[in-house]
């Protein structure tokens, strides 16, 4: 019975915040209200007062629930060998996750100046620069330092500059999966005889 009710209220939870991503997508963050989330989700104020007491837990909460499969690859990504094949398959792992946040990926981009004042870019940061030192060797060259953070922002940046071209979406996100592999295999040598997608 008390796992049913803690279903329910997660359940009520995520609803809450899917909601209001798709009207801070729609109008802003800042000309969305509290009053317009409960209006579009047919529930009371004080119901959503229950879950959530500002626009800004909402959007904590949020970033709690993408940024944990980030924290999830990075625990794992740290207890494998450092080879250019677990590098591979990080990038394999977190281009599945990044398909999964696209909205809040999208809201980050539209929504820079509220992140930084919320502070939740601090904790991304962070996440970006330990997946970053999961991709690259200490004591590599700078070039290739920069060619492994710059398959992190191919990632992110690439997702966004395909999204509205042509064609199947697993197939462009192949496609930024294949560019930001290049990028760490050439950062490793060059060497590599499998297929990028992995798959």
């Amino acid at each position: 019975m008390e796992a049913t009710k803690q279903q329910r209220r997660g359940n009520t939870r995520q609803r809450i915040q899917d909601v209001a991503l798709e009207l801070f997508a729609e109008q802003g963050y800042e000309k969305t209200s509290l009053r317009e989330i409960a209006e579009r989700l047919d529930v009371t104020k004080a119901a959503l007062y229950y879950h959530f007491k500002t626009k800004e837990d909402i959007l904590h909460g949020i970033f709690e629930d993408v940024g944990r499969p980030m924290t999830e690859l990075i625990e794992w990504g740290n207890q494998q060998p450092h080879t250019l094949e677990t590098k591979l398959e990080v990038l394999r792992r977190y281009s599945d996750a990044l398909a999964t946040a696209s909205p809040i990926m999208r809201f980050m981009q539209d929504n820079q100046a509220t992140i930084k004042e919320l502070n939740t870019a601090e904790a991304f940061r962070h996440r970006m620069l330990a997946l970053n030192d999961l991709l690259k060797e200490p004591d590599a060259p700078l070039v290739d330092q920069v060619r492994c953070i710059s398959a992190l922002f191919t990632m992110h940046a690439g997702t966004f500059a395909i999204k509205d071209a042509e064609g199947d979406p697993e197939d462009k996100r192949k496609a930024v999966l294949e560019v930001a592999m290049d990028l760490v295999i050439q950062a490793h040598g060059g060497e590599h005889r499998t297929d990028h997608s992995g798959r």
